[in-house]
């Protein structure tokens, strides 16, 4: 194929990693020339994600700028843990590249920001990167990453909440300064080194609140819906660990400006989300699925989002489920690649939810 990109992956033994390479192989206008670990230097790829053996006989990479360089990528995926990517990006940055960051080392505009979210003892170190950076989320940023050479791809939670938030806070129809998001959260997303309460004896059976009143995602929450409506959007955010390996819930309530009706809803998803590839409004009184559920979107790039009125309090339950391996990371992280590099939008996204799991 004549418009084939040559593309890395620097941090390829992790699970998000790991799911840009499944994705990546299956890509047809991507060589998938180098996947860089520190751990795993010289082994093969399907050693370490054993879903990938005889589909590649590729190895495991020295994770240094230098090797990436020799490998001579037009693009690379930045699955590194957050505060590591910044060491990456300026150098990348300078050659040329397009390039991916799938950490949250420039999602945030404000480089002050850095120091109340992310525990930076000062303001972020480039200013000018975080001006260029794109929010890789398509839904509301698709013009600016066509040919973007630095993506930030949101948090996965941060995901779900502003994408089923964004068409009322547009719409002007719920208040922006009282939205409350219950995020209910699987292990995967916690990575490949996970602290000790999320390991299997203690996450199963568990529904665990954490950072119940400072989550960083709040701040892409409120940054990208404020942009929205041009005034502060404020957002009380609380994620809860649950026994599951993939998905993510969110559960917002907010509270209407005027009387609205469900015919109203529907028009407010559709105005904003009727053309979208990977969107799909659940609302239904019959079959299996009422509201949209993390089951039905296992191993897709799909976001369900549902609502409901409730008329005695005036109040909106919006619901959002996604996998948080593929919409709430690597699945949007390849959707902003192909837009950026001008392949079709949904290329190597297309996968109908893993049924049943």
């Amino acid at each position: 194929m004549s418009n084939t990109k040559r593309v890395c992956v620097v941090g390829a033994s992790g699970i998000t990693g790991g799911e840009l390479l499944r994705l990546l192989l299956t890509h047809p206008g991507v060589d998938l020339v180098c996947a860089t670990s520190r751990e795993y230097k010289g082994e093969y790829l399907f050693r370490i994600h054993p879903n990938l053996r005889g589909r590649t006989t590729l190895t495991f990479s020295d994770s240094t700028i230098d090797a990436v360089l020799k490998a001579e990528p037009d693009a690379v995926f930045l699955a590194l843990p957050h505060g590591q990517s910044i060491n990456w990006v300026p150098k990348l940055y300078e050659t040329g590249l397009t390039i991916i960051d799938l950490s949250a080392d420039f999602r945030l505009k404000d480089p002050r920001a850095y120091m109340e979210w992310y525990d930076f003892k000062e303001p972020h170190p480039y200013p000018d990167l975080l001006a260029k950076a794109v929010y890789g989320l398509p839904e509301l940023h698709r013009e600016e990453l066509r040919n973007a050479k630095l993506i930030a791809v949101p948090g996965c939670m941060a995901t779900a909440a502003i994408i089923s938030l964004a068409p009322p806070v547009k719409q002007g129809i719920i208040e922006t300064g009282r939205i409350v998001v219950d995020a209910k959260i699987s292990s995967s997303g916690a990575g490949a080194h996970a602290p000790r309460l999320d390991l299997h004896p203690f996450r199963t059976y568990v529904i665990r609140p954490y950072e119940v009143v400072h989550h960083r995602h709040t701040a892409e929450i409120e940054q990208e819906l404020s942009r929205l409506t041009n005034r502060e959007v404020k957002v009380a955010f609380t994620p809860h660990a649950v026994d599951l390996v993939r998905g993510i819930l969110t559960t917002s309530h907010t509270w209407l400006t005027k009387e609205v009706t469900e015919p109203d809803i529907w028009k407010t998803y559709r105005s904003m989300y009727n053309n979208e590839p990977f969107i799909r409004i659940v609302k239904d009184r019959a079959g299996y699925q009422r509201y949209p559920d993390v089951k039905y979107v296992i191993g897709s790039n799909l976001v369900d989002i549902g609502f409901e009125i409730d008329q005695r309090l005036n109040r909106l339950v919006i619901l959002a489920a996604i996998d948080n391996l593929m919409k709430g990371a690597s699945g949007q992280a390849v959707q902003a690649f192909n837009i950026a590099m001008g392949f079709e939008e949904t290329t190597a996204l297309t996968t109908i939810p893993l049924y049943p799991v």
